[in-house]
């Protein structure tokens, strides 16, 4: 059995024998503790027939859990300096592919055509960098990819958004967003003591598994995000306000918007966050006929 990475003297002696320092711009923070990311991976449930896809492997420290548990995993990895790195510390696993490409840029459904053949069952495990967290998420789950879903690390504050519930003070349009394509629930809070650098704030573990369907279903999906976002762009506001002042031609539009309101069977003086998806679509499909 080989001796786990992440432990902090492991990680100590790898980053020294490679003079590595962390980059702020690449928000790395690397996990020194074993048993928090054996967690992570057993919330992916995965088996010897799965396959799994990472984001910024770091040193390697989740990539090898991963190794362990799956058939095979693919790691994205930007920053050229950690590939000799990746290529020291994965060296007993022969079931890992390192990726040297932004999976912002990545055409990431090519990239799992030619890794993952034959693969039935991917996942998404990561511990995101802070910084481009949600464009990550939303990248994976827009492009429709064919995986069971995503278990990744990520501020806990955006976590928090991203598993809201309507009527809550996290609840807003990335809440909505990701769960129109996943189940989203929050599996584990994580402590800053157990990172090199420690990041300033706490992590969470978050777990969306895909639906086979989107949670409802809308006339145009552009225009239902377009809607969701228009309801929350000033929270205190009204969805009247917010609706006339955010839709083109809203202003002059105001009948119309009432008119869907009252057809979607909603109180225009309620706010964005008291809206369930199922109202968000009732209201997109309404309004959708005015502004098209």
């Amino acid at each position: 059995m080989n001796k786990d990475i992440a432990t902090p003297v492991r990680t100590r002696a790898i980053l020294e024998k490679y003079g590595f320092s962390f980059k702020k711009s690449l928000g790395q923070n690397f996990l020194i503790d074993t048993n928090i990311l054996k967690k992570i991976v057993s919330f992916a449930n995965l088996n010897e027939n799965s396959g799994a896809i990472e984001i910024g492997p770091g040193i390697g420290a989740l990539t090898e859990q991963l190794a362990r548990m799956s058939k095979k995993v693919v790691a994205f990895e930007i920053d050229q300096r950690l590939l000799p790195i990746l290529k020291d510390t994965l060296s007993p696993y022969s079931n890992v592919t390192i990726i040297h490409k932004d999976v912002l840029e990545a055409n990431v459904q090519e990239v799992m055509d030619e890794e993952l053949k034959g693969i039935e069952d991917v996942m998404v495990v990561a511990n995101l960098p802070y910084y481009v967290t949600t464009p990550i998420i939303m990248k994976l789950l827009e492009e429709r990819l064919p995986i069971r879903g995503i278990v990744c690390m990520l501020q806990k504050e955006v976590a928090d958004r991203i598993s809201a519930r309507p009527g809550t003070k996290d609840y807003g349009s990335l809440s909505i967003a990701v769960q129109y394509y996943t189940e989203a629930e929050t599996v584990m809070i994580v402590p800053k003591t157990v990172f090199v650098p420690q990041p300033n704030v706490d992590s969470a573990v978050i777990r969306l598994t895909r639906r086979e369907h989107p949670a409802v279903t809308v006339k145009d999906e552009g225009f239902f995000f377009q809607v969701t976002k228009a309801c929350f762009a000033q929270r205190r506001k009204t969805l009247l306000n917010n609706l006339t002042s955010q839709l083109p031609d809203g202003k002059q539009k105001k009948e119309e918007i009432l008119t869907a309101l009252s057809q979607s069977g909603i109180d225009p003086s309620r706010r964005g966050e008291t809206l369930s998806l199922e109202e968000f679509g009732r209201l997109a499909d309404e309004l959708y006929p005015h502004f098209h």
